[in-house]
């Protein structure tokens, strides 16, 4: 197993710099990371640093808290990938699904499906800490019926990041329907391992470079 391949190498605190960004691109080139996480403003940086490299350039969309509207979300997309995006990592409408609107988030998830179709992946950030398990089992299932290729735990902006049940949970969820990406709080090579024993197929971690080496 090339646990590297696991890894979007992330970046997305608000205080990073072009400098932290190059950085970034320069380590993720170094250690054949499958990705770079950044913010949209870094898009274009990064598919240029990284251009003739393995790595791809995800980005997230309606982050962090995924409140936004829909039509912003599909603009900030499409923006994302006409700027070089491969992936696109999309925050769903926490408080919509918390209200058991589920029509609304369904389309809030299938917009985003349609905009990156034949263009990029689309992974869905469902933010597991602030939902309980019946309501993650509905959105997985949402992501699924949508046609998003990935599920995805965590911002790491809310009050925990990815946990051994909530990834088991998911990809008992999805099956082989969709894939799921564990993030947040994945610090050392030991979390790492488990997360993809219980069925993680990428890890969003910014201590990627530590885990390696570890």
């Amino acid at each position: 197993m090339k646990l590297n391949r696991y890894m979007d190498h992330t970046a997305l605190k608000a205080d990073t710099t072009y400098e932290m960004i190059d950085k970034l691109c320069e380590e993720a080139k170094k250690y054949d990371f499958f990705s770079v996480c950044v913010n949209g403003c870094h898009v274009k940086r990064c598919a240029e640093n990284l251009k003739g490299s393995n790595t791809k350039v995800c980005t997230v969309v309606g982050f962090p808290l995924g409140a936004m509207t829909t039509e912003s979300k599909v603009f900030e997309t499409e923006n994302a990938i006409k700027n070089g995006a491969n992936e696109i990592d999309m925050v769903i409408n926490i408080g919509a699904l918390k209200s058991n609107d589920l029509d609304f988030v369904y389309n809030d998830i299938k917009a985003l499906v349609d905009a990156t179709r034949g263009k990029a992946l689309l992974k869905v950030i469902v933010e597991t800490c602030l939902l309980t398990d019946e309501e993650i089992v509905k959105v997985s299932e949402l992501c699924v019926k949508a046609g998003a290729e990935f599920v995805k735990t965590s911002t790491g902006f809310s009050t925990s990041g990815a946990n051994e049940h909530v990834v088991a949970l998911m990809k008992k969820t999805v099956g082989d329907k969709a894939k799921v990406k564990a993030s947040g709080g994945i610090r050392d090579k030991a979390t790492a391992l488990k997360m993809i024993e219980l069925g993680a197929d990428r890890l969003g971690v910014s201590a990627s470079v530590k885990i390696i080496s570890e």
